[in-house]
């Protein structure tokens, strides 16, 4: 039977060549089975046949069975039209048509025919009429080898459509398949243990209840049971991948704390770590003294201390004979973290090194000789850090800043700087659900800083108008007369849109008319600019040089600026929920209160507005990426589209939460009481997983 579905699609009948074509373009159809798993996206319910006089309310689509007892054509060549006298012996309703007349008119013919209609009533001239009214032979309905209680609907495409793959056309196709396979078995991926466990209906009866529901309760148990494979399934391969990764690689051991370790964290420290933040690290040495690989994400918000706790444990496999790097997105990123953690180590026995795009020859060849002979300790640097001729001594630890920035073979090039792979840190201040955690970092560990250091006032979150424009600057004045600094940053999208260009530079000098020299200073920063012009500007508003920095999005990730107080976002209903929060989290790093200001027009899409409400509501991270996510769906959140784990065909990570949470518990058990599968009970589980795990490519081993 598994051999029957992969039968090529052009020999079901009703496609040829020309059809399955558009298929595997259009819709990825290639085989049998590919459009067996092509489900619905909802139904048509035409289960119920409604008396006419039972009509109350336009808009619904309704169904009717009687006989037109008279019909006329009105009107001539453009203008026709057909209008019919349609009686269920409750009363009677008009049925009119506007297009294919002639074909109407020969179905009509033979008055009194018992027929059902079925469409939308709406009221004209005090009368009930249907416009454009589909007509269904009730006899042919009773024929039909599938249920016509429920209507599949499937999307399509322009391209299909005019091949004749409208909606109604696939739905054709499936029928002639469901036909096919009416009196085959359809082999189950589950357990029979797990089927009477959990009450499933079997496989075979899922799928032709997914497109052609015998009734409601059918549906419900169909669209159940398949939400409940692909949830189990994607859950077990991202288990059964993170068995294999433990398995195959051993980790370094890390086995006590050293000299640096507890010089920086009994001197250096200025603050106490939160609790938070001593969690995390205690989850982190279990790691470490496991004797296998750790392969471990990180969450924590903006400001949360993600990069003193990732500091901490590179002074732990420092103190193990281990060196360590530090990857990020970004040179000016790259450049700050090394600045703070050569200053936060000055003193110390522990060498530092810069390595990014910009970094000159010679020193290039000094970095290189470190790392060979290990007198360098800690690398820093961009995608600069996995080319081929940096070589490490002995890497035994690699921290991954803003890890969705990075390709999935970027940072799988990490894992061959050892003979045995260095642990990995992965940390991100893009806060993710739980639900997508547990889906697209099944495979890892998580971590999370959810608590902000002690001081740490919530910032102050308003939106404006244009016409709050002049009130807003007000507040600019307020802020930068007590000392503090602004960032003004503008949508540039994307760096090769001049319109947004021209707002920017605007912006900027609408910014130097307001705030004048010799008293007040404005500079600019975007990504067409120089590195080092750019940088020369960074460093004047670091210093404080300038109060005002008008800038693109450049500044979204790790610039620390603790005097800045004041972030105002122009045409903030451009920017996604996630960026608006890493904005704002630019601000409010210092002891002051601060505060983010979202300017808009006065014309807002329900989701701009939603949006926008969204960021003042609150400062959570996690409360606004689960916003985030029931907005816009996991496809579009940031880093989530390269995995291939979020094309689900049915099941909904927000809608299914629960059952995913089930679903992930059960494959655990599962994998604790047979890790091979290799229980004959599990043989049908194990075979199918092969076949996604061949199937479908992970993103690597680091997620």
């Amino acid at each position: 039977m598994t051999d029957y579905l992969k039968t090529p699609i052009e020999y079901l009948k009703g496609i040829g060549q020309k059809k399955a074509e558009v298929l595997k373009r259009e819709f990825n159809i290639v085989t049998y089975n590919d459009l067996l798993f092509y489900f619905p996206y909802r139904h048509i319910d035409k289960s119920t046949i409604y008396k006419i006089n039972e009509i109350l309310t336009e808009g619904n689509l309704m169904q009717f069975r009687g006989n037109v007892v008279g019909y006329q054509i009105l009107g001539q060549q453009r203008n026709r039209r057909l209008s019919a006298q349609f009686t269920d012996g409750t009363g009677t309703i008009e049925l009119v048509w506007f297009n294919g007349i002639n074909w109407i008119e020969k179905v009509l013919q033979e008055q009194h025919k018992d027929i059902i209609i079925f469409g939308k009533p709406t009221q004209f001239n005090g009368r009930w009429n249907i416009t454009h009214p589909e007509i269904i032979d009730p006899n042919a309905r009773n024929d039909s080898p599938v249920p016509q209680l429920f209507y599949p609907l499937y999307n399509t495409s322009d391209r299909a459509k005019k091949s004749g793959l409208d909606s109604k056309g696939v739905a054709k196709l499936v029928v002639a398949l469901l036909t096919q396979l009416r009196q085959m078995m359809i082999p189950d991926h589950l357990s029979k243990e797990i089927i009477e466990q959990h009450q499933l209906i079997s496989l075979k009866e899922a799928l032709f209840n997914i497109h052609y529901p015998a009734s409601q309760e059918k549906l419900a148990q169909a669209t159940l049971r398949l939400k409940f494979d692909e949830l189990f399934f994607t859950q077990l391969k991202l288990l059964k991948l993170k068995l294999l990764t433990e398995r195959k690689f051993r980790g370094h051991i890390f086995a006590h704390i050293g000299e640096n370790f507890n010089y920086f964290y009994h001197n250096r420290l200025k603050f106490d770590l939160t609790g938070a933040q001593k969690r995390v690290i205690k989850e982190i040495r279990a790691d470490l003294n496991s004797g296998r690989q750790m392969n471990r994400l990180l969450q924590g918000d903006v400001g949360s201390g993600k990069t003193i706790t990732a500091l901490l444990v590179m002074l732990i496999a420092i103190d193990n004979g281990f060196q360590t790097c530090l990857m990020a997105p970004t040179e000016i990123l790259a450049t700050q973290h090394f600045e703070n953690i050569h200053r936060q180590l000055e003193g110390m026995n522990v060498k530092v090194a810069l390595l990014t795009g910009s970094t000159k020859t010679t020193e290039r060849k000094e970095i290189h000789t470190g790392l060979l002979d290990g007198s360098i300790h800690i690398l820093i640097g961009t995608h600069a850090l996995i080319e081929d001729d940096v070589v490490f001594q002995n890497l035994g630890l690699a921290v991954i800043d803003e890890q969705h920035r990075f390709g999935v073979e970027q940072r799988a090039k990490l894992w061959k700087k050892n003979t045995t792979p260095p642990h990995i840190l992965v940390m991100t201040a893009t806060p993710i659900p739980r639900t997508l955690a547990m889906t697209v970092y099944g495979d890892l560990d998580v971590s999370v800083i959810d608590e902000l250091p002690k001081g740490r006032r919530p910032i102050v979150t308003r939106h404006f108008y244009e016409s709050d424009r002049l009130a807003v600057l007000g507040f600019m004045k307020k802020q930068i007369d007590a000392g503090r600094q602004v960032f003004v940053v503008y949508p540039l999208i994307d760096e090769s849109e001049k319109t947004d260009l021209l707002n920017l530079t605007a912006g900027f000098e609408a910014m130097s008319r307001a705030f004048p020299l010799p008293r007040y200073a404005v500079g600019i920063v975007h990504g067409r600019m120089k590195p080092e012009v750019k940088e020369f500007e960074m460093q004047r508003f670091s210093k404080g040089e300038t109060n005002i920095l008008v800038s693109t999005t450049v500044i979204e990730v790790g610039i620390d600026i603790p005097n800045a107080t004041m972030m105002v976002i122009e045409n903030a209903e451009r920017f996604g929920l996630s960026q608006l929060h890493q904005l704002r989290g630019r601000v409010g790093r210092g002891g002051e209160q601060s505060y983010c200001f979202l300017m808009s027009g006065n014309k807002l899409s329900t989701e701009g507005r939603q949006r926008l409400k969204a960021m003042v509501s609150t400062t959570d991270g996690f409360e606004i990426a689960n916003f985030d996510l029931k907005l816009r769906g996991p496809g579009d959140l940031q880093g989530t589209q390269q995995s291939g784990i979020l094309d689900f065909k049915i099941a909904d990570i927000v809608k299914d939460e629960k059952l995913m949470a089930y679903t992930r518990n059960l494959a655990k058990q599962l994998l604790e009481s047979d890790p091979n599968l290799s229980k004959p009970e599990n043989q049908s589980i194990s075979e199918h997983l092969q076949l996604l795990m061949k199937r479908e490519k992970f993103w690597g081993m680091i997620s």
